[in-house]
């Protein structure tokens, strides 16, 4: 049971998520940026269901290939006659290198079309975890201007200036809540490999875990400055 990730678990913790968000922060991006990794769970269980299951009619397509080559490949050798002029060095070496070009050739095609079931689903992966990346960036984007001086100190801002209208705890609850959704990224990432353990997909995955958690760590630098702002203004018993 806590051996896997469940695709389920993590939607039902998106879900939570976006109730959170919506019941602090009703009609801010964020929380539009917690539905979208909320959609994101449900169309990746679909994904990965689709990564998992094998593709019969290609898989059925390549073996008639193969089988068409090889059967191609023995009635061409059933068809050579050997005669005394093979047996010469000049004319055994030319047809000893056409055979070991054929062969070669023919195990390349094997070998690209064995593989070809591997390589879609490894595009589909790639192409969804690309997609997890540009989340994230997108809730760093969200997190960028919450700075604790926001609530720290009172500036005279200019047109320019980004609305600062949080206390801090609504600040601390906002970028509380950007972590999790890096946390819940990097699960769903996750899920994509769990049960196809391609190598070029696992970078992918890692390189996802290591941005998130990068990125994490600066909003979580931004949460202990407002938690010592908080523990020196707090009232002495």
């Amino acid at each position: 049971m806590y051996r896997t990730i469940r695709a389920d678990e993590i939607i039902r913790t998106a879900t939570r998520l976006v109730e959170r968000v919506r019941a602090r922060f009703p009609d801010s991006g964020l929380a539009k940026v917690a539905e979208e990794i909320l959609a994101v769970a449900r169309e990746t269980d679909e994904r990965c269901r689709l990564i998992r299951r094998p593709n019969l009619p290609l898989r059925l397509g390549v073996v008639i290939l193969i089988v068409l080559g090889a059967g191609l490949a023995v009635l061409v050798v059933r068809n050579v006659r050997l005669d005394e002029a093979v047996w010469d060095a000049s004319n055994f070496i030319q047809a000893s290198e056409s055979l070991l070009g054929d062969v070669v050739f023919l195990g390349a095609a094997i070998a690209f079309l064995v593989t070809l079931e591997n390589r879609i689903k490894r595009g589909r992966a790639l192409s969804a975890i690309n997609e997890l990346r540009a989340l994230a960036h997108i809730i760093d984007m969200h997190q960028l201007t919450k700075d604790p001086e926001m609530v720290l100190a009172h500036h005279a801002p200019t047109a320019a200036s980004p609305a600062r209208n949080m206390t801090p705890f609504e600040l601390n609850r906002y970028l509380d809540y950007c972590s999790e959704m890096l946390a819940l990224v990097s699960k769903v990432a996750a899920l994509y490999v769990q049960s196809f353990p391609d190598s070029q997909a696992l970078a992918a995955v890692d390189a996802i875990e290591s941005l998130t958690t990068e990125l994490s760590q600066k909003i979580w630098q931004k949460i202990m400055i407002l938690d010592r702002y908080s523990s020196s203004v707090a009232p002495m018993p």
